[in-house]
């Protein structure tokens, strides 16, 4: 009994330094900007749900000691914003504010026009498939052991970072709301942490694509891919090869695009990545 007490204060431990270590190595970059994180401390002897811009958002921690992890979008206001926090009993506001930041631009020259401006077809087909990619998005489980330190899908370099301003043949589109990883076709693609597959498909832009959710609406996507290996509903190990990389879907070459989301946001992937 002793051994198994002293086994459960050490993984309690280490679990809190873990948290401790991931937080402490976030940059002012990476906080209260737009494409980054809010980090809010509540203080209530119950776990609480929170709630940002009517989206539920991650709160993980210990009575007294809980915290909100809000994903911000690339669009955020610059200014004043407002996580909403409630139990049983009472509902709470909590302010923050949410800072200027700056990303690049990329011009990048697609040969095929079809993938800058989409035939009326395909426009009608791009439409349907973000029904299914929202819900992707918006998918929840509860859980109280989210990891919150991800491993790179595959060794590539990044070639594109996230939050570019991109133009597709000089005209204005999206910004990129992941990273590209650069790595030749064929590559496995592993998982960056536990979770479950809650979507795969073969879509106009994204090419094939994973979805894996690892708990309280944290998502990690994996796009252009040339050969799935999961199906929807199967839980998935850090570490297990879930497909190949590939050039399915607007590329110029084989790499992957790696994209994380939270509360139905895309965010910076390379906050969870942690030397």
């Amino acid at each position: 009994m002793k051994k198994i007490i002293r086994q459960i204060v050490s993984l309690t431990f280490l679990t809190f330094s873990l948290w401790q270590s991931v937080w402490a190595q976030f940059t002012e970059n990476e906080v209260n900007t737009p494409g980054g994180i809010a980090v809010i401390n509540l203080n209530h002897s119950t776990k609480p749900e929170a709630f940002y811009e009517n989206k539920q958002v991650m709160v993980i921690g210990n009575p007294g000691n809980w915290q909100a992890i809000i994903g911000l979008p690339l669009n955020s206001d610059i200014g004043t914003h407002e996580l909403k926090v409630g139990n049983t009993t009472k509902t709470e506001s909590y302010q923050f504010l949410v800072s200027k930041k700056q990303y690049a631009e990329q011009y990048i020259t697609l040969a095929n026009n079809e993938m800058v401006s989409p035939s009326p077809a395909n426009l009608e087909r791009i439409q349907s498939e973000s029904i299914i990619i929202n819900k992707a998005k918006g998918a929840w489980s509860e859980s109280d052991k989210v990891s919150l330190v991800f491993d790179l899908p595959v060794p590539g370099n990044i070639t594109s970072p996230f939050g570019l301003r991109r133009f597709f043949n000089k005209q204005p589109r999206n910004p990129h709301t992941g990273i590209d990883l650069s790595a030749s076709e064929g590559t496995p693609i592993q998982t960056a942490a536990p979770g479950h597959v809650i979507n795969t498909g073969e879509y106009f832009f994204n090419g094939k694509t994973v979805f894996i959710e690892h708990g309280q609406g944290l998502i990690t996507m994996y796009c252009h891919m040339s050969k799935i290996i999961v199906i929807q509903g199967q839980r998935v190990s850090r570490g297990e090869t879930i497909g190949h990389v590939g050039s399915t879907g607007r590329v110029t070459a084989p790499h992957l695009h790696w994209g994380v989301i939270m509360n139905t946001v895309s965010i910076d992937p390379s906050i969870f990545i942690k030397e």
